[in-house]
């Protein structure tokens, strides 16, 4: 036998002395706690002369083997008592495992690892034959956990609300692109949150307000700003849903818009001609510098001039305080969040079902909320009292 085979055996043999040895402590450790826990039900200790006349006693135990993250305990002596009324609580009912390998596949399926690949991994690493069709099982405990999610109550105030919908290849009777809806706010006190989210076939005014009434009734009833894209129709939808709310059309969107209809040698002075408009320091500034700019390119390109000069949900970012303006004029932040949901399933060519759609989707959003939850959003901290304002004023 070689050096180097002879150490590897050496390891091998250490490696499962120690497991051994884990094991037997782990079982000892289990078998003192259950039958602490039978003693507690009992009132009396075993051999206990106060047992006599009680009505119930001892009645052995029973075996059974237990999975851990250790390797699994054989014969797990489980005590009972005389009249069947004990059950202890170290080990739900019924289980032969703990809970680390499913907390393991919805934390490796949340990582957008898919399920047959974690069925084979799993089967590499500790030789369970766990099928795809298990390991979605599994994971199909959020399910029932996401719609408690979408009916829980929300705050009654909102200074922003972003909205933006997200595309995806969805398996239904053919793959076809749907449209996930994001709807993203941020509370009087600067904190972010993902309201709700909803899967749809293709996004539409229609549908956007159908999810902001269901927003509503969840208890969202002022809302000072809305940041969106130029979708048709969205203006009007949010305006029926929430009269009072002022809405910010997203300058990125606009921007990369009016780039597409312009000549490749104009673009570098356009786009700094229009980044002189949306970055000026107020209003007056901005409109000075939008009358320039119509001056310079409505020969070549009226039609978009025309469109930046008529656009009235273009510039409403500057009613608001000057911390805040780079966060709301556009809709930078929810494409962020969009853009780490589309690198979650991007390895995937298609989602089997509308519900797979929904765990990794809400995975990932209750991750970021959860993170959120303790950082305010920049600008709105300082911002706070001018925002109480325009709430008093606008929903007194």
């Amino acid at each position: 036998m070689t050096n180097n085979n002879k150490n590897q055996k050496e390891n091998l043999d250490l490696n499962s002395f120690f497991e051994e040895y884990i094991l037997d402590l782990l079982k000892q450790t289990m078998e003192t706690l259950m039958k602490e826990e039978l003693t507690n039900v009992l009132q009396y200790s075993k051999y206990s002369y106060d047992g006599h006349g009680t009505g119930n006693s001892r009645n052995g135990y029973y075996r059974r083997s237990y999975a851990t993250k250790y390797g699994t305990i054989e014969d797990l002596k489980i005590p009972r008592d005389r009249n069947n009324e004990f059950e202890q609580q170290l080990i739900p009912p019924y289980a032969r495992r703990d809970d680390w390998l499913e907390n393991m596949i919805i934390r490796m399926y949340a990582s957008g690892v898919s399920t047959r690949e974690i069925a084979n991994i799993i089967e590499k690493l500790y030789g369970n034959s766990y099928s795809a069709a298990t390991v979605s099982n599994i994971t199909d405990v959020a399910l029932e956990e996401i719609e408690q999610w979408h009916k829980r109550p929300l705050k009654k105030r909102y200074s922003v609300i972003y909205i933006d919908a997200l595309h995806l290849k969805l398996r239904r009777d053919t793959v076809s692109s749907d449209a996930v809806y994001f709807i993203l706010g941020v509370d009087e006190e600067g904190y972010r949150e993902v309201l709700d989210f909803f899967i749809g076939v293709n996004e539409s005014a229609y549908v956007w307000e159908d999810n902001l009434r269901l927003v509503k009734e969840r208890g969202v009833e002022e809302v000072l700003l809305f940041v969106m894209d130029g979708l048709v129709g969205l203006d009007d939808a949010v305006h029926r849903v929430y009269p009072k709310a002022d809405i910010q059309r997203c300058m990125v969107h606009k921007v990369r818009n009016a780039v597409r209809s312009i000549r490749k040698k104009d673009i570098n002075e356009f786009t700094a001609d229009l980044k002189v408009i949306y970055e000026s320091p107020s209003l007056e500034q901005c409109k000075k510098a939008l009358d320039d700019f119509a001056i310079k390119w409505s020969k070549s390109y009226k039609r978009l001039v025309e469109s930046w000069l008529n656009d009235d949900d273009l510039f409403t970012y500057y009613k608001y305080p000057v911390s805040m303006r780079k966060s709301i004029y556009t809709t930078n932040w929810i494409e962020r969040f969009n853009k780490e949901v589309r690198r979650l399933i991007k390895t995937k060519d298609s989602l089997p079902t509308e519900d797979a759609c929904s765990k990794l989707v809400y995975y990932k959003v209750s991750s970021y909320n959860e993170s959120w939850s303790t950082r305010k959003l920049r600008g709105f901290a300082c911002s706070y009292d001018v925002l109480q304002d325009m709430f008093t004023e606008r929903y007194s």
